[in-house]
């Protein structure tokens, strides 16, 4: 076999911002919205890829992996087949990616891609890898590209669904409630908000990490807070409690504008939301813009969106809790 398909979906960080940089745990799901990897095996020496949703088309000697200045759009690609090529060394390779939605909105496109090329890579050569070995290979990608990062978007991209998860992969459990997504009858009640600006995630954790560097007690102090929360948080979704839930966010919201990292877009929106009645509202990722999370009643779904929409936000359309990293057959 010469050519093989995988599929990732995005993933949405529920509880635990940060704080899961510095060994703390955290709530992330698995949306609906897939990014797709075909990779195949061609002559010569090179690894050329085509990713059509973000205009690439480039080429690149296999033996230059990792030198020169590594193009932003694709250094995840590159050091993925970099580091799988150190161990097992093959000819020239072919990778073509497609997006189900923009990668602009901060759905993990970057762990969703690496995530989906190992896999498909590991196929390919008939290598037999178990779940935990394609994450610490993954995650360590990761780290060759930001030198920050605690692993949980790899996590979701690669075991899907609803996930408690602690830095560098050390714990990794699905949370009980299924989703309407995973057999359910019922999906999460949660309305996503994206605020038009990009954030730039490395800057921002290590924004947080020096403030933790200046004010240690302080922010040890908040971490803790929030890792209270997302334990609550958890037994919370498992019994399908959303008023607490909604309750928690609001708590997890305010440490995370003492860390700093929320902003004037993210504040309008989750203040609409809560005058639109939804339960709870915070910021969904590494702040700074992106995305933003409201948990509603059904009955006010429709009016927290029209909240959102008129508070400069879009609404995206997603589902929480998909399946993880597959091939498509």
């Amino acid at each position: 076999m010469n050519k093989i398909k995988a599929s990732t979906p995005g993933k949405l960080m529920l509880f635990g911002e940060h704080s899961v940089v510095h060994n703390h745990p955290c709530l992330v799901a698995a949306v609906d919205q897939r990014f797709l990897v075909t990779v195949e095996k061609i002559k010569g020496d090179e690894l050329v890829v085509k990713a059509p949703a973000v205009g690439i088309y480039e080429r690149k000697k296999l033996d230059e992996l990792g030198t020169r200045r590594i193009s932003k759009g694709l250094r995840f690609i590159e050091m993925t087949v970099k580091r799988f090529y150190e161990g097992h060394q093959n000819g020239g390779l072919k990778v073509v990616t497609e997006n189900h939605f923009s990668s602009k909105y901060g759905f993990g496109s970057s762990a969703a891609v690496t995530v989906g090329l190992a896999k498909a890579l590991f196929e390919l050569e008939k290598i037999k890898i178990s779940d935990k070995e394609l994450f610490d290979f993954c995650y360590q990608v990761v780290l060759d590209v930001q030198g920050v990062g605690s692993g949980f978007d790899i996590a979701a991209a690669l075991y899907g669904e609803v996930l408690c998860f602690v830095t560098g992969g050390r714990e990794i459990r699905r949370l009980r409630f299924r989703t309407k997504t995973s057999e359910s009858s019922e999906p999460l009640p949660i309305v996503v908000g994206y605020t038009g600006i990009k954030a730039d995630t490395p800057t921002l954790v290590r924004q947080v990490g020096e403030i933790k560097r200046q004010h240690p007690v302080k922010v040890n102090k908040w971490f803790r807070e929030i890792t209270e929360i997302v334990n609550l948080a958890e037994k919370k979704i498992n019994k399908g409690d959303w008023e607490e839930v909604g309750e928690l966010m609001n708590k997890n919201q305010l440490v995370l504008q003492k860390l700093q990292v929320s902003s004037v877009e993210l504040d309008r929106l989750i203040e609409a939301c809560l005058k639109a009645g939804a339960y709870g509202a915070k910021l969904s990722g590494a702040g700074g813009g992106d995305c933003m999370i409201a948990v509603t009643s059904e009955e006010k779904r429709k009016g927290v969106e029209k909240a959102i929409v008129q508070a400069g936000g879009e609404v995206l359309r997603v589902n929480l809790g998909a399946v993880g990293a597959r091939i498509e057959r």
